[in-house]
């Protein structure tokens, strides 16, 4: 059996299975929403870090920050791509926009041996990576050179009650991501709190959109 054989029949199985339809939207939420707060603080002209220039992490941000115009470039596109992973029309340009960025990113992290930090960049290249896979019938033609269809997959349509609870979690995760790196003045704890719940409520509303489609199922 030819290998363009095997992965159309394993990419079909995979994108027909409901729990990876949903693990690949949180995958798209947590690496959107991971990265327009540090994207907006490069946009916005401020410092990533505050670390001292006497280390070479330090240095390397501060070298970075002090370039001006590519500083703001690189918040630029980090921005764009988040926008574009968190559309569902523009998610499989996010990807492919953020796999530069984020493959980057994991080269500097080993190259200077930031301590436990290319664990993290690692898992975010993996996840991109997924992304990438999951729309391999997209990349099909170019791959193989080839335009026989693969076998057919349907997406489920999420419940109205679960994409209501999508949004209240990308409102979240987007005003907590933003404070902490200073966008916003320090919220009350009455705020801080009102934010979580909403948050809660939004992953209530994620699980129940869900047990209805598979109770109507």
């Amino acid at each position: 059996m030819r290998i363009e054989t095997k992965l159309d029949a394993l990419h079909s199985q995979v994108r027909n299975f409901p729990i990876f339809q949903r693990f690949t939207t949180f995958t798209r939420l947590l690496l959107g929403l991971g990265f327009i707060a540090p994207g907006l603080t490069k946009l916005l002209g401020n410092r990533f870090t505050i670390l001292s220039t006497d280390t070479p992490v330090g240095f390397f941000f501060e070298a970075l920050y002090q370039s001006g115009f590519y500083w703001r470039f690189i918040g630029a596109a980090q921005v764009f791509a988040a926008l574009l992973t968190l559309i569902p029309r523009t998610a499989t340009w996010g990807a492919i926009c953020f796999f530069p960025i984020i493959l980057n990113i994991f080269v500097i992290t080993v190259s200077m041996n930031f301590t436990g930090t290319p664990v993290i960049t690692g898992l975010m290249l993996l996840a991109n990576l997924y992304l990438l896979c999951w729309d391999y019938h997209k990349f099909k033609p170019i791959i193989f050179n080839s335009r026989a269809p693969i076998p057919a997959f349907t997406d489920v349509t999420p419940h109205w009650v679960e994409r209501t609870g999508y949004g209240m979690i990308v409102v979240t995760g987007l005003v907590l991501t933003l404070a902490t790196r200073g966008l916003f003045h320090q919220m009350p704890s009455l705020l801080l709190w009102s934010i979580l719940a909403t948050g809660l409520i939004g992953g209530l509303m994620i699980v129940t959109g869900w047990l209805l489609l598979l109770r109507k199922g």
